[in-house]
């Protein structure tokens, strides 16, 4: 996703916010990492175009663009927040613990899992970028083969049981 198929600036102009290079250059970094992106990783591409950019301008950026709604938080699995230009239809992922691959999964999945759990805890799902961390199947392969189990098999966590 790009920040150039949102209307940014008029949403920043709509609240009253200015346009500023800082704030373009700092969606440019996130645009350019491509996805789910640590605070440090933005900053460190944005000073590479302007080196006088400071750290605090980067934060402020995001927390803007964040309550505004272009841009979506998420707890990465560093413990830090990570941070992607907000996608027009509802966005999840499954993220690999051990490789980091990130996966996106179908709306309708996430749909029925939210239907679910209406159904039996009466609770309303109000997410549209859901995360889930995991094991992806290349890396439970991996262990099953590093420990000389079948995949599936008397191997606990496994997605056949």
């Amino acid at each position: 996703m790009s920040h150039t198929t949102l209307n940014w600036e008029r949403t920043l102009a709509d609240a009253g916010l200015r346009v500023t290079r800082q704030r373009e250059l700092v969606l440019d970094s996130l645009c350019a990492a491509g996805g789910h992106t640590p605070i440090g990783e933005i900053y460190l591409r944005a000073q590479k175009v302007d080196p006088k950019l400071d750290l605090s301008t980067v934060y402020r950026s995001l927390h803007v663009f964040v309550h505004l709604g272009i841009v979506v938080p998420a707890p990465g699995q560093d413990g830090e927040l990570h941070y992607e230009i907000r996608h027009s239809e509802p966005h999840h992922h499954l993220i690999c613990r051990k490789c980091g691959v990130e996966t996106s999964i179908s709306g309708e999945l996430v749909l029925s899992m939210a239907d679910a759990i209406m159904s039996k805890y009466g609770f309303a799902l109000e997410s549209d970028h859901l995360i889930l961390n995991g094991t992806c199947a290349n890396c439970q392969a991996r262990n099953d083969a590093e420990l000389g189990q079948s995949p599936g098999r008397d191997n606990p966590g496994s997605p056949s049981q």
